[in-house]
């Protein structure tokens, strides 16, 4: 049973490891993004006032023709995102136009978001980094049984003492057994995001799965095309007037007929660094249609909330973040290690093993 468990790692690890060093990597700059972005008033304070709020918007949506969000400040970045497609600007609080985007390339950030969630192939990247978080699940489990039988030599490497096989693995051994336990909470909190049969399994025992998606899933509005020019100011004043001390997140501009305007706010007691608690406005006349207060949901349902922060760091403060960064730089050496050693260490022995010719081994000339 060890055997085939030292086979499944070791196999897994060869073919995966260099996902999960791109993961590791990207999730480790992620995690500060706020910080080394760089813009001017990135580092401003965030506004709270809803009739300012609500003439930023005016400035910024005035004229919207569906599908732009307006992505507002928060305490951590100063700046206000307007995004349509991959189209998009950086604004201050007062509208100013910061810089502009046509494309994610131009963005660091974005990219890497991309990268990281998406491997810049849409959809399909998007099943293969879930298919890598389950795997990453299944090496933390398996790499601490294997690790158990050589418990007592263990020993903090954080890097190899020589670039062989043997020295590389007990360094693995090693550093994934202190990396084990958070790798297997982003792990597991990364693809219960991805896949979300993996999520009502884990959070069964809380709340049942179909509970779970009734309170996810958006509610279906008859309404009205959007207007050419919605007041904005009084949809932003109506949403502070029903979450009197909630924070002004994301204002969502419908991409296609039959869509209402939607408006996501953050509680104090929500994690999500968006909020979930939910407005959704009618857009030929801005009417309030109905809400959502998201600390009123399934046990279970905020469970699935929190998987977000605590994945990218999002709670915690700086500290956590520092811990993430070092994880995931554990995640890309483990990663990264295990395609060397698995692939090209593998052809150093079996290089090492062929017979030597009769010249070499001080054979007779013939």
């Amino acid at each position: 049973m060890i055997k085939l468990l030292d086979l499944l790692h070791r196999w897994c690890g060869g073919l995966l490891g260099l996902i999960l060093t791109i993961l590791g990597l990207s999730g480790a700059i992620l995690v500060h993004k706020e910080e080394w972005i760089g813009l001017p008033h990135a580092s401003d304070v965030r506004v709270t006032d809803p009739s300012q709020l609500g003439r930023l918007a005016e400035q910024l949506l005035g004229g919207a023709k569906g599908g732009e969000s307006l992505v507002f400040a928060s305490d951590r970045f100063g700046l206000v995102q307007l995004r349509e497609g991959a189209h998009g600007l950086y604004a201050t609080q007062r509208g100013e136009v910061i810089a502009r985007w046509s494309s994610l390339w131009e963005r660091p950030e974005l990219w890497l978001f991309d990268l990281h969630h998406h491997l810049f192939t849409g959809d399909v990247g998007e099943t293969v980094v879930g298919v890598a978080g389950l795997a990453a699940i299944v090496f933390a489990v398996t790499g601490t049984i294997l690790w158990w039988r050589t418990r007592r030599t263990f020993r903090f490497r954080l890097w190899p003492s020589r670039m062989t096989g043997p020295a590389i693995r007990m360094q693995h051994r090693d550093l994934g057994i202190i990396a084990a336990p958070l790798l297997l909470l982003l792990a597991l909190t990364g693809t219960m995001m991805i896949f979300r049969p993996v999520a009502g399994a884990v959070l069964a025992p809380l709340t049942f799965p179909a509970a779970i998606e009734a309170d996810l899933k958006a509610p279906k509005f008859a309404v009205e095309p959007l207007a050419p020019h919605l007041d904005w100011q009084a949809i932003i004043s109506a949403a502070h007037d029903a979450f009197p001390t909630a924070e002004l997140r994301i204002l969502a501009v419908p991409k296609k007929p039959g869509d209402p305007v939607t408006i996501r706010m953050k509680q104090s007691a929500e994690w999500l660094p968006n909020g979930r608690t939910m407005l959704w406005f009618d857009p030929a006349d801005g009417r309030l249609l109905g809400s959502r207060d998201a600390t009123r949901m399934q046990v279970g349902t905020q469970a699935f909330n929190m998987a977000y922060p605590i994945h990218a760091g999002k709670v915690g403060g700086l500290a956590y973040r520092l811990l993430l960064t070092a994880v995931g730089l554990a995640l890309a050496m483990l990663g990264s290690f295990s395609v060397w050693s698995f692939w090209f260490c593998k052809k150093q022995r079996q290089a090492a093993s062929r017979p030597l010719p009769r010249r070499a081994r001080g054979g007779p000339e013939r």
